[in-house]
């Protein structure tokens, strides 16, 4: 089944998760082929937990298990600090078979919070 239409949904739910984020690549949220579920991301947050180096981040969106676009590029976190890199007002839905990967330049120094509704 596809993902529901907004206008009937049945069920809402808030979920949160952190991730560590790798030099391999991380997935921060995958949604299933048959969930019958659409994911309303409303924050993604990446912070630097190290103390004396910047690290750069890439987040990358697979749409239907197709190949993966860039929708930020080796942005740069500054040592100890937050970049808020989706709020409310740049809402990302992920439909059946989508993913959002992150990568890090280094290993160990970047987490990734993310806020988002399941939706069916």
């Amino acid at each position: 089944m596809s993902a529901p239409n907004l206008t009937s949904i049945s069920t809402i739910t808030a979920k949160s998760a952190v991730i560590e984020l790798t030099t391999g690549g991380a997935t921060v949220l995958s949604n299933s082929a048959s969930s019958n579920k659409v994911f309303k991301v409303s924050s993604l947050i990446i912070s630097n937990i190290d103390g004396s180096s910047a690290a750069d981040f890439t987040l990358r969106v697979a749409k239907a298990g197709g190949s993966a676009f860039s929708i930020f590029s080796t942005v740069s976190v500054p040592a100890d600090s937050v970049l808020v890199a989706l709020d409310k007002n740049t809402t990302i839905y992920l439909e059946e078979n989508d993913s959002i990967t992150g990568i890090a330049s280094a290993d160990g120094d970047l987490l990734a919070f993310i806020s988002y509704e399941e939706i069916s």
